[in-house]
């Protein structure tokens, strides 16, 4: 029996290079010195910050007066109601006031009216006498904190009421003049006036006889400017707008409201 030849093949085997292990790189001193820098700056403010975030322990004044001394005016009757508001600053407790002086007066020269009020009210109401038919009366309120019958530190406020006139014609048995009255405020340094000879043509009024430009807003957040309306009754009884308050939707809308006064 013939037995199977056996081919045995050859394996060359391929010589491989030695591994060489990578030599370390030295240590970069100036990066080594940069990042110590940064960490350094970064700890430095975070420590400023916390220092300057710090909350301060200043004294607080010694006696509390009166600030933001404010007026509003409305017609009631004969007379004019004013209503004066204001704030007190901060103050030890010791130096709260004893008492709150109001006093408001009426014109340059008028006579005053003066009232006391508690510490703890911020506000008060006092009355004048209503200025005559197209006539603007000017005020000024004052408040003052009062500190064992001493007072402390007077802030007062201007205001002005303008109330106008009911002129009549000979076509029309009366006018009336709507609204009857209405505060504005001085118009101080003239803010308004070189507000309105920079801007001319624009209307000062974001909401008519409530709202104006910031430059014709005044100290008790008034306008310094006040619009009226004047509609006339015929001899018949019919209700019309005069012409000085046609096309203007302030006065259609007052002229809405007058006119249903018919049914009411």
């Amino acid at each position: 029996m013939t037995k199977p030849e056996v081919h045995v093949r050859s394996v060359r085997r391929r010589r491989s290079d030695p591994v060489t292990v990578p030599t370390p790189r030295p240590p970069n001193v100036r990066n080594w010195l940069i990042y110590a820098g940064l960490t350094a700056l970064i700890a430095g403010l975070m420590l400023d910050g916390s220092l300057h975030h710090k909350h301060q322990h200043l004294p607080l004044p010694r006696m509390a007066y009166a600030v933001e001394v404010r007026s509003a005016l409305a017609e009631v009757g004969d007379s004019l109601q004013v209503v004066v508001s204001w704030d007190l600053t901060l103050s030890e407790a010791s130096g709260r006031p004893d008492s709150v002086l109001i006093r408001v007066t009426p014109n340059k020269n008028g006579k005053p009216v003066v009232a006391t009020q508690m510490p703890s009210l911020m506000s008060d109401t006092l009355y004048l006498v209503s200025p005559a038919r197209g006539q603007t009366l000017n005020g000024l309120s004052c408040v003052t904190a009062e500190h064992d019958g001493v007072r402390v530190d007077e802030t007062c406020t201007p205001w002005q009421y303008v109330r106008p006139s009911a002129a009549t014609a000979a076509t029309v048995s009366r006018i009336v003049i709507r609204p009857g009255g209405l505060q504005v405020d001085p118009d101080i340094d003239g803010r308004c006036a070189q507000w309105q000879r920079s801007h001319p043509g624009n209307s000062v009024w974001l909401r008519v006889n409530e709202t104006a430009v910031p430059e014709c807003t005044g100290p008790n957040r008034k306008p310094v400017v006040a619009q009226f309306c004047a509609f006339a009754v015929l001899p018949d009884g019919r209700r019309v707008k005069t012409a000085t308050s046609s096309n203007s939707p302030y006065c259609e809308e007052l002229f809405v409201e007058w006119s249903r006064e018919l049914y009411s």
